[in-house]
Protein backbone atom coordinates (compact mmCIF):
# COMPACT_ATOMS: atom_id res chain seq x y z
CA UNK A 1 0.00 0.00 0.00
CA UNK A 2 1.35 3.40 -1.00
CA UNK A 3 1.66 6.50 1.07
CA UNK A 4 -0.18 5.01 4.35
CA UNK A 5 1.42 6.95 7.28
CA UNK A 6 2.40 4.79 10.74
CA UNK A 7 2.12 5.58 13.98
CA UNK A 8 1.69 3.41 17.69
CA UNK A 9 -1.38 1.92 18.72
CA UNK A 10 -2.66 3.71 22.12
CA UNK A 11 -4.76 1.13 24.36
CA UNK A 12 -8.48 1.43 24.04
CA UNK A 13 -8.15 3.43 20.85
CA UNK A 14 -10.26 2.60 18.15
CA UNK A 15 -9.70 2.44 14.19
CA UNK A 16 -11.01 5.89 13.14
CA UNK A 17 -10.66 8.27 10.27
CA UNK A 18 -8.01 11.02 11.02
CA UNK A 19 -7.89 14.65 10.23
CA UNK A 20 -7.37 14.42 6.28
CA UNK A 21 -10.18 11.81 6.07
CA UNK A 22 -8.14 8.98 5.70
CA UNK A 23 -8.73 5.29 7.34
CA UNK A 24 -6.63 4.74 10.05
CA UNK A 25 -6.42 1.02 11.42
CA UNK A 26 -4.01 -1.70 12.86
CA UNK A 27 -1.98 -2.91 10.41
CA UNK A 28 -3.09 -6.58 10.25
CA UNK A 29 -6.55 -5.81 9.72
CA UNK A 30 -5.38 -3.59 6.82
CA UNK A 31 -3.50 -7.07 5.66
CA UNK A 32 -6.57 -8.95 6.02
CA UNK A 33 -9.15 -6.11 4.04
CA UNK A 34 -6.60 -6.18 1.35
CA UNK A 35 -7.70 -10.06 0.56
CA UNK A 36 -4.64 -11.23 1.48
CA UNK A 37 -4.77 -12.97 4.65
CA UNK A 38 -7.05 -13.65 7.85
CA UNK A 39 -6.63 -10.86 10.60
CA UNK A 40 -4.86 -13.87 12.39
CA UNK A 41 -2.97 -14.86 9.92
CA UNK A 42 -1.83 -11.36 9.19
CA UNK A 43 -0.69 -11.05 12.92
CA UNK A 44 1.43 -14.46 12.50
CA UNK A 45 3.44 -12.76 9.51
CA UNK A 46 3.84 -10.14 11.32
CA UNK A 47 5.21 -11.69 14.34
CA UNK A 48 7.15 -14.37 11.97
CA UNK A 49 9.31 -10.55 10.53
CA UNK A 50 7.60 -11.17 6.96
CA UNK A 51 5.64 -7.82 7.09
CA UNK A 52 7.55 -4.27 6.14
CA UNK A 53 6.39 -0.92 6.05
CA UNK A 54 7.68 1.66 4.12
CA UNK A 55 10.79 -0.69 3.75
CA UNK A 56 10.51 -1.70 7.74
CA UNK A 57 9.97 -5.06 9.09
CA UNK A 58 7.26 -4.42 11.57
CA UNK A 59 6.49 -6.64 14.11
CA UNK A 60 4.52 -4.90 17.08
CA UNK A 61 0.95 -6.07 16.65
CA UNK A 62 -0.43 -2.49 17.97
CA UNK A 63 1.13 -0.42 14.68
CA UNK A 64 -1.49 1.59 12.98
CA UNK A 65 -1.62 2.71 9.65
CA UNK A 66 -3.19 5.18 7.57
CA UNK A 67 -3.37 6.59 4.33
CA UNK A 68 -1.31 4.86 1.60
CA UNK A 69 2.34 3.80 3.31
CA UNK A 70 3.75 0.84 1.07
CA UNK A 71 2.98 -2.31 2.81
CA UNK A 72 5.17 -5.42 1.63
CA UNK A 73 4.51 -9.02 2.76
CA UNK A 74 7.07 -11.59 1.70
CA UNK A 75 8.33 -8.95 -0.91
CA UNK A 76 5.07 -8.27 -2.43
CA UNK A 77 3.43 -5.24 -2.47
CA UNK A 78 0.20 -5.11 -0.83
CA UNK A 79 -2.98 -3.19 -2.87
CA UNK A 80 -3.99 -0.61 -0.38
CA UNK A 81 -7.86 0.21 -0.22
CA UNK A 82 -6.94 3.53 -1.57
CA UNK A 83 -5.68 2.15 -4.55
CA UNK A 84 -9.23 0.07 -4.77
CA UNK A 85 -11.05 2.84 -4.34
CA UNK A 86 -10.17 3.88 -8.06
CA UNK A 87 -11.45 1.07 -9.43
CA UNK A 88 -14.93 0.40 -10.59
CA UNK A 89 -17.11 -0.64 -7.09
CA UNK A 90 -18.78 -3.70 -7.20
CA UNK A 91 -20.88 -6.19 -4.61
CA UNK A 92 -21.79 -9.25 -4.36
CA UNK A 93 -23.58 -11.86 -2.01
CA UNK A 94 -22.72 -15.22 -2.13
CA UNK A 95 -24.41 -18.20 -0.01
CA UNK A 96 -21.12 -20.23 1.17
CA UNK A 97 -21.99 -23.79 1.87
CA UNK A 98 -20.46 -25.61 4.91
CA UNK A 99 -16.60 -27.22 3.93
CA UNK A 100 -15.40 -24.15 2.19
CA UNK A 101 -13.03 -21.06 3.07
CA UNK A 102 -13.61 -17.68 3.60
CA UNK A 103 -10.10 -17.01 1.89
CA UNK A 104 -8.84 -16.36 -1.68
CA UNK A 105 -6.39 -18.93 -1.14
CA UNK A 106 -5.76 -21.94 1.25
CA UNK A 107 -1.96 -23.32 0.96
CA UNK A 108 -3.75 -26.41 1.94
CA UNK A 109 -5.86 -26.59 -1.42
CA UNK A 110 -8.79 -26.67 0.79
CA UNK A 111 -11.72 -25.21 -1.71
CA UNK A 112 -12.19 -21.07 -1.43
CA UNK A 113 -14.93 -18.98 -1.90
CA UNK A 114 -13.10 -17.51 -4.92
CA UNK A 115 -13.64 -20.83 -5.88
CA UNK A 116 -17.25 -20.28 -6.48
CA UNK A 117 -17.02 -16.65 -7.98
CA UNK A 118 -15.98 -18.44 -11.14
CA UNK A 119 -17.66 -15.88 -13.68
CA UNK A 120 -16.51 -12.86 -11.24
CA UNK A 121 -13.79 -11.00 -13.21
CA UNK A 122 -13.10 -7.91 -10.80
CA UNK A 123 -10.92 -8.61 -7.51
CA UNK A 124 -13.32 -8.86 -4.80
CA UNK A 125 -12.65 -9.32 -1.24
CA UNK A 126 -14.41 -11.01 1.74
CA UNK A 127 -16.66 -8.53 4.23
CA UNK A 128 -15.90 -10.30 7.15
CA UNK A 129 -15.55 -14.01 7.39
CA UNK A 130 -17.85 -17.19 8.31
CA UNK A 131 -16.18 -20.11 9.38
CA UNK A 132 -14.85 -23.31 7.51
CA UNK A 133 -18.15 -25.24 8.86
CA UNK A 134 -20.34 -22.27 9.23
CA UNK A 135 -22.87 -21.77 5.94
CA UNK A 136 -25.14 -18.92 4.73
CA UNK A 137 -24.41 -15.43 3.37
CA UNK A 138 -21.08 -13.32 2.91
CA UNK A 139 -20.48 -10.37 1.08
CA UNK A 140 -17.61 -9.66 -1.26
CA UNK A 141 -16.82 -6.01 -2.58
CA UNK A 142 -13.92 -3.87 -3.63
CA UNK A 143 -14.99 -0.68 -1.98
CA UNK A 144 -12.92 -1.16 1.31
CA UNK A 145 -14.63 2.00 2.88
CA UNK A 146 -17.95 -0.09 3.23
CA UNK A 147 -16.03 -3.29 4.18
CA UNK A 148 -14.28 -1.80 6.99
CA UNK A 149 -17.31 0.14 7.85
CA UNK A 150 -19.84 -3.19 7.76
CA UNK A 151 -16.70 -4.59 9.96
CA UNK A 152 -16.68 -2.61 12.86
CA UNK A 153 -18.17 -2.81 15.82
CA UNK A 154 -18.94 0.77 16.36
CA UNK A 155 -21.22 0.54 13.25
CA UNK A 156 -23.69 -1.96 14.94
CA UNK A 157 -24.74 -3.64 11.75
CA UNK A 158 -26.79 -6.73 12.73
CA UNK A 159 -26.14 -10.04 11.36
CA UNK A 160 -29.05 -12.93 11.75
CA UNK A 161 -27.76 -16.63 12.71
CA UNK A 162 -29.91 -19.41 12.62
CA UNK A 163 -28.39 -22.57 15.27
CA UNK A 164 -29.05 -25.64 15.66
CA UNK A 165 -28.60 -27.20 19.45
CA UNK A 166 -28.31 -30.94 20.29
CA UNK A 167 -31.21 -30.36 23.03
CA UNK A 168 -33.71 -27.65 23.40
CA UNK A 169 -32.14 -24.34 25.15
CA UNK A 170 -34.23 -23.73 28.46
CA UNK A 171 -35.64 -19.74 28.93
CA UNK A 172 -33.10 -19.19 31.67
CA UNK A 173 -30.13 -19.79 29.06
CA UNK A 174 -31.82 -17.74 26.50
CA UNK A 175 -32.22 -14.90 28.96
CA UNK A 176 -28.36 -15.00 29.05
CA UNK A 177 -27.39 -14.97 25.54
CA UNK A 178 -29.75 -12.08 25.15
CA UNK A 179 -28.35 -10.31 28.63
CA UNK A 180 -24.61 -10.68 27.49
CA UNK A 181 -22.05 -13.14 28.35
CA UNK A 182 -18.65 -13.03 29.59
CA UNK A 183 -16.33 -14.70 26.91
CA UNK A 184 -12.14 -15.54 27.07
CA UNK A 185 -12.38 -11.68 25.54
CA UNK A 186 -15.03 -9.51 27.33
CA UNK A 187 -18.44 -9.63 27.38
CA UNK A 188 -20.80 -10.12 24.60
CA UNK A 189 -23.15 -7.18 23.57
CA UNK A 190 -27.20 -7.94 24.55
CA UNK A 191 -28.49 -10.27 21.73
CA UNK A 192 -32.13 -10.67 20.00
CA UNK A 193 -32.95 -14.80 20.47
CA UNK A 194 -36.10 -15.79 18.80
CA UNK A 195 -37.55 -19.72 19.04
CA UNK A 196 -39.14 -21.12 15.90
CA UNK A 197 -42.82 -21.23 16.13
CA UNK A 198 -44.05 -24.26 17.79
CA UNK A 199 -44.30 -27.50 15.70
CA UNK A 200 -41.02 -27.17 14.32
CA UNK A 201 -37.92 -28.12 15.44
CA UNK A 202 -37.29 -27.10 19.02
CA UNK A 203 -33.70 -27.32 19.59
CA UNK A 204 -33.54 -24.66 16.91
CA UNK A 205 -33.10 -21.10 17.70
CA UNK A 206 -32.56 -17.36 15.31
CA UNK A 207 -30.12 -14.92 17.18
CA UNK A 208 -29.23 -11.64 16.57
CA UNK A 209 -26.03 -9.91 17.43
CA UNK A 210 -24.01 -6.42 16.28
CA UNK A 211 -20.64 -7.73 16.61
CA UNK A 212 -18.41 -10.13 15.31
CA UNK A 213 -15.90 -11.73 16.99
CA UNK A 214 -13.82 -15.07 15.78
CA UNK A 215 -16.16 -17.67 16.55
CA UNK A 216 -18.55 -15.66 18.83
CA UNK A 217 -21.56 -17.56 18.15
CA UNK A 218 -20.38 -21.18 19.15
CA UNK A 219 -18.20 -19.57 21.82
CA UNK A 220 -21.90 -17.94 23.01
CA UNK A 221 -23.52 -21.20 22.63
CA UNK A 222 -20.81 -23.28 24.37
CA UNK A 223 -20.61 -20.92 27.57
CA UNK A 224 -23.93 -21.64 28.20
CA UNK A 225 -23.79 -25.53 27.66
CA UNK A 226 -25.53 -26.11 24.13
CA UNK A 227 -22.60 -26.62 21.72
CA UNK A 228 -23.48 -25.44 18.12
CA UNK A 229 -24.02 -28.76 15.72
CA UNK A 230 -25.37 -26.29 12.60
CA UNK A 231 -24.66 -23.08 11.81
CA UNK A 232 -26.03 -21.04 9.15
CA UNK A 233 -26.13 -17.06 8.93
CA UNK A 234 -29.48 -15.82 7.29
CA UNK A 235 -28.89 -11.55 6.94
CA UNK A 236 -25.94 -9.56 7.20
CA UNK A 237 -27.31 -5.99 7.73
CA UNK A 238 -30.65 -5.45 5.98
CA UNK A 239 -29.63 -7.91 3.22
CA UNK A 240 -30.67 -11.76 3.03
CA UNK A 241 -29.83 -14.67 0.97
CA UNK A 242 -33.62 -15.57 -0.19
CA UNK A 243 -33.43 -17.68 -2.32
CA UNK A 244 -29.83 -17.95 -3.72
CA UNK A 245 -28.77 -21.30 -3.86
CA UNK A 246 -26.23 -22.68 -1.23
CA UNK A 247 -22.97 -21.56 -3.62
CA UNK A 248 -24.60 -19.64 -5.51
CA UNK A 249 -23.49 -15.85 -6.00
CA UNK A 250 -25.40 -12.99 -7.94
CA UNK A 251 -24.37 -8.74 -7.75
CA UNK A 252 -26.10 -6.83 -5.71
CA UNK A 253 -28.56 -4.61 -7.32
CA UNK A 254 -28.23 -0.56 -6.88
CA UNK A 255 -31.34 -1.30 -3.76
CA UNK A 256 -29.01 -3.26 -1.97
CA UNK A 257 -26.32 -1.27 -2.51
CA UNK A 258 -28.00 1.70 -1.06
CA UNK A 259 -29.48 -0.05 1.62
CA UNK A 260 -25.96 -1.09 2.95
CA UNK A 261 -24.41 2.15 2.63
CA UNK A 262 -27.20 3.61 4.46
CA UNK A 263 -26.84 1.21 7.47
CA UNK A 264 -23.12 2.56 7.87
CA UNK A 265 -23.62 6.14 7.17
CA UNK A 266 -22.52 6.37 4.42
CA UNK A 267 -24.71 8.28 1.39
CA UNK A 268 -25.11 6.25 -1.78
CA UNK A 269 -22.45 8.37 -3.90
CA UNK A 270 -19.80 7.58 -1.63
Amino acid sequence: MTGWKIRHYVKGEKDQVNEENQIRMRLQKAIALSGLASRRRAEEMMTEGRVKVNGVVVTELGMKVCGTDTIEVDGKTVQSLEVKGKENKVYYMLNKPVGVITSLRDPQGRKTVRDLLGDVKERVYPVGRLDYDTSGILLLTNDGDLAYRLTHPKFGVSKIYRVQTGSRIPPKSIEQLEKGLLLEDGWTAPAKVHRLPQGQNDHIVEITIHEGRNRQIRRMFERIGYPVQRLHRKSFGPLFTGELAPGGHRRLSQKEIRALKAAVGLSSAQ
